[in-house]
């Protein structure tokens, strides 16, 4: 059986804050603290360490996180597997992805999954993650895979998978040996972004706030509605863009675009699954199910 503690760890781990793995798993932050110190008294070492107001994991926590997950992973599979023994997966699924999912990351796992349950008929509605929740509320479509940071009242969230958002450039452009730029720097590039209610912008937005720096501050040459029109314009241009790293593995595999690191700073989000009940639908449940394990 799954133990909690090392669910609570891994949301700790994932977030660094006891507070946010509190909140995400519905418990009280003394009791994230309890469950942290019980396993570092079984492991005999520190899992996390403070450095200023910031938390940090260990080398020990490191190692743990991976070993967690991988246990998850399993229990997930287990599960999963099982619950495929009592009964036929049909019906109709109706998806709602904001753009970058809907683009990069559901196409070959809907190809997964309608070969693996051909009883069940699938629609998908690709907006930015503003407009995905709004259909949730309407009740126009079943679930929704979103990159937004924020959280909208009376829907809820779980993890999909985390993504981490890169600066790109084409290779020949005016800035072909740039390795590297501070966030101080960032603020004089010319920049191309995502349109306002699109997640990516909202990421961006949330996690330059936490080095100081607001979205009014950058040097934004263009707004465009989808993550290949971006990547277009970059390729034709001296302009930047922050986009996923999931939406740019073909250019940077191809070398037409490249990425420059941003100096002591890293930008990162999750998608999430959404959904309007608090216990979702079983075919949606199914799906859910089917997209964490990996199938």
């Amino acid at each position: 059986m799954e133990d909690f503690r090392l669910r609570v760890f891994v949301a700790a781990a994932r977030t660094l804050s006891f507070t946010r793995a509190a909140a995400q798993l519905c418990i009280s932050q003394p009791a994230v603290s309890k469950h942290i110190r019980e396993l570092e008294s079984r492991y005999k070492v520190p899992l996390f360490t403070r450095r200023g107001s910031r938390l940090e994991l260990t080398e020990a926590g490191t190692t743990l996180l991976a070993a967690a997950e991988r246990l998850a992973e399993g229990y997930r599979r287990l599960e999963y597997d099982m619950s495929l023994c009592t009964s036929r997966v049909e019906g109709e699924l109706r998806l709602g992805a904001s753009t970058t999912v809907a683009q990069y990351l559901l196409p070959p796992l809907l190809a997964r999954f309608t070969m693996r349950f051909p009883g069940v008929r699938v629609s998908m509605l690709s907006d930015n993650s503003d407009r995905v929740e709004h259909a949730l509320l309407r009740g126009t479509i079943d679930l929704g895979v979103v990159e937004s940071v924020s959280r909208r009242q009376g829907l809820h969230y779980s993890l999909f998978r985390p993504d981490e958002l890169v600066l790109v450039a084409r290779p020949g452009g005016a800035y072909a040996r740039v390795e590297s730029v501070s966030p101080e720097a960032l603020c004089r590039l010319p920049l191309v972004l995502r349109e306002n209610g699109s997640g990516t912008l909202e990421a961006i937005t949330s996690g330059l706030a936490a080095h100081g720096i607001r979205l009014s501050q950058l040097n934004v040459v263009m707004r465009l509605g989808t993550t290949e029109g971006i990547k277009a314009f970059v390729r034709h241009s001296d302009a930047m863009a922050i986009v996923s790293v999931v939406s740019v593995i073909d250019e940077l595999r191809n070398g037409v675009l490249r990425i420059v690191d941003f100096e002591g700073m890293a930008l990162t989000r999750d998608f999430s699954f959404v959904h309007a009940a608090a216990e979702p639908a079983r075919l949606v449940g199914q799906f859910i199910d089917f997209a964490r394990v990996g199938d």
